[in-house]
């Protein structure tokens, strides 16, 4: 099912607690947004998951539901919570508490992309940021807590995987030194989105498939994994972020000549993780 939010792919038969989300991979830019950036047509893909959805696209056959944005992350970040406005991007909005998501621009409406580069020219009236979020992320986020809520009533539980990519240089500081860099950063914000033993089977799933896996470290699960995650009441979240290099170009934001193995090789990921969703085990008490 596409809707203009998201896309929405469901199996045949649902038989996991499993589901993906991915909600930084949209790439249908808003002709309004591009009036109005100063950025050209590549720079503003910068902070785009550029075809994570289609590394996750095998799911729906694999019992797994998968819902991904179609709009862009430089339009509307449905990462993050409704309330979290940028003051320095939208007109008539008070100062708020400090929040360092919003300060370095990533608010629900960013203010910038990658490396800090600003996305607009002038400011946003507050009624723009208020449709964007009423006609984008309230539609993303009722069909993700469906999901969720599906997931529950038919399982017990639910183990969301939310989907994302981060760029080759990100974790540079983050290898050991002497020691290969990571290539698959999971977040569980610190044991508080997702209960250990969900966590661990789904590490051994990515470490199965001879990537090497870290977590928490720079990257612990933001508003998704946040809002979701309540290990205790059966909600599993785990934000899994994968090195745009195993896959892309990304200068060129291109898929590069590995792109098919590296997909192939996720679909095991996959697998494995929607198998963890069909065990009859007391995931919330571990």
């Amino acid at each position: 099912m596409t809707f203009e939010a998201y896309s929405l792919f469901r199996p045949e038969r649902r038989d996991t607690a499993a589901f993906f989300s991915s909600p930084h991979s949209g790439r249908d830019y808003p002709a309004s947004l591009m009036r109005r950036t100063a950025l050209d047509e590549m720079t503003i893909r910068s902070s785009e998951d550029a075809f994570v959805d289609e590394l996750f696209s095998c799911a729906p056959g694999l019992g797994a539901p998968l819902i991904a944005a179609k709009v862009p992350r430089a339009y509307i970040d449905m990462n993050r919570s409704a309330d979290e406005l940028d003051p320095a991007l939208i007109e008539g909005l008070a100062r708020a508490p400090h929040n360092p998501r919003v300060s370095s621009g990533l608010g629900v409406i960013p203010r910038v992309v990658a490396n800090g580069r600003p996305i607009y020219r002038g400011k946003l009236a507050l009624e723009e940021a208020e449709t964007r979020i009423a006609r984008y992320w309230t539609p993303y986020h009722l069909a993700l807590r469906g999901l969720l809520e599906e997931s529950l009533a038919q399982f017990g539980e639910a183990i969301l995987i939310d989907c994302h990519s981060m760029p080759h240089e990100a974790i540079e500081a983050h290898a050991r030194p002497g020691q290969p860099r990571p290539e698959v950063v999971l977040g569980d914000r610190f044991g508080a989105a997702a209960g250990r033993g969900v966590m661990e089977r789904i590490e051994a799933a990515f470490s199965n498939a001879g990537l090497r896996v870290v977590r928490n470290a720079p990257f612990a699960g933001a508003y998704i994994a946040q809002a979701y995650g309540r290990p205790s009441r059966g909600q599993h979240v785990v934000q899994v972020e994968i090195d745009r290099a195993l896959y892309m170009t990304e200068a060129r934001i291109e898929r590069h000549g590995g792109f098919d193995a590296f997909k192939a090789l996720i679909a095991s990921v996959v697998a494995e993780i929607a198998d963890i969703g069909r065990a009859q085990l007391p995931l919330a008490a571990e």
